[in-house]
């Protein structure tokens, strides 16, 4: 079933797509009714991503859901630094946490952001960040942490500290099953995600604070790890299993321009596993001709041949984990609804029962 987002208005960009739908408020399905499921998108990305994170989480969700009817909700943290580019985006289609505390969710996917501070407790939405998961423990079946809100996440709750890295753990990985999880049940190894983080927590701390690693990574690390707190399931994601196929190169070409501008001293290193051979022998041309003419105009130079030569070769694991999310989610209210249906039961025989004594 297609995703259906919840509201007056859908983004423009999902809107265009064919067969997308939404519904109003007053028709929105309860999140207690076990044949679909409703999930809140926090989006913190900045103003630059924040468009394109909202459609890779749609299509995403879309194409995972298979005949699971997905409803989401956008929100939005009010102390996440925005420019005047964004507010009239924000007002039409995001809401506060005000609402989100009003109308729970089963489920919440909470992104990074670019973080401003060394210590993450200092960003201006930490606040707001930490009632999102401490709210989340008690009020949803699960709740997934995209990069940087993995690492607020285990900051907050069990004080675990992340690692700086010499270079940016940037590119596609293999990863292998460490773990047996219904996450990753039927996926097929390797198992391919993207990163793009400066930082890296350790699977050794994680363990000795009950976390489950499922995913591990030899050249990136812990890749997606879990841990049940309450009654939700916290899943961790280092990675971004939601990148299209150009977001990595949106990101180098950042970079790259970053440097032109004189903004950063070193050439950003290339995403790994990403460019097949003939693009990665194009960019190292490119790389030298930028040496060589460090003006903010050079990056018009940037070969377009690149651009049409990747690939996404990720997705198949990226739905394949997201499915399974879903199932757990409809599972686990499943589970719910058939205690309650007996709760009842057993409390009308037990009135039955009173009403034949008396």
């Amino acid at each position: 079933m297609p995703l259906i987002v919840c509201g007056d208005r859908v983004p423009p960009r999902w809107a265009e797509r064919s067969n997308r739908r939404r519904v109003p408020p007053s028709g929105e399905t309860h999140p207690g009714e076990s044949t679909c499921i409703t999930v809140g998108l926090i989006n913190n990305m900045p103003d630059s991503a924040l468009e394109d994170t909202e459609l890779q989480f749609f299509d995403l969700l879309d194409r995972a859901s298979g005949k699971t009817a997905v409803f989401i909700r956008l929100y939005a943290l009010s102390g996440v630094p925005r420019s005047d580019r964004s507010q009239p985006h924000l007002k039409r289609f995001y809401v506060g946490l005000e609402q989100l505390w009003e109308r729970p969710v089963d489920a919440l996917i909470v992104t990074g952001t670019e973080p401003q501070r060394a210590d993450l407790r200092e960003e201006p939405y930490w606040g707001e960040l930490v009632d999102v998961f401490d709210w989340a423990q008690g009020n949803t079946i699960s709740i997934v942490l995209s990069c940087l809100a993995a690492h607020a996440g285990v900051l907050h709750s069990d004080g675990i500290q992340r690692h700086r890295l010499d270079d940016k753990r940037f590119g596609v990985f293999e990863a292998r099953k460490v773990h047996d999880h219904a996450l990753t049940a039927a996926i097929s190894e390797p198992i391919l995600f993207p990163h793009s983080r400066w930082n890296d927590l350790d699977a050794h701390e994680l363990g000795e604070c009950d976390y489950s690693v499922l995913t591990y990574s030899d050249q990136a690390g812990v890749d997606t790890f879990v841990k049940k707190k309450q009654k939700s399931l916290f899943v961790h994601f280092q990675g971004h299993p939601e990148y299209v196929a150009h977001t990595l190169l949106k990101e180098y070409r950042r970079d790259i321009k970053r440097f032109l501008k004189g903004e950063r001293d070193t050439y950003p290193s290339a995403p790994q596993g990403y460019f097949d051979p003939q693009a990665t022998t194009r960019l190292a041309v490119f790389k030298q001709r930028a040496a060589r003419d460090r003006r903010e105009s050079c990056i018009a130079h940037f070969p377009q041949e690149v651009v049409e030569r990747v690939q996404s070769t990720w997705r198949a694991s990226a739905i394949s984990v997201y499915c399974n999310w879903l199932q757990y989610i409809i599972s686990q209210k499943g589970e719910v609804a058939a205690f309650t249906s007996m709760a009842r039961a057993y409390e009308g025989s037990g009135q039955a029962r009173a009403a034949m004594l008396h």
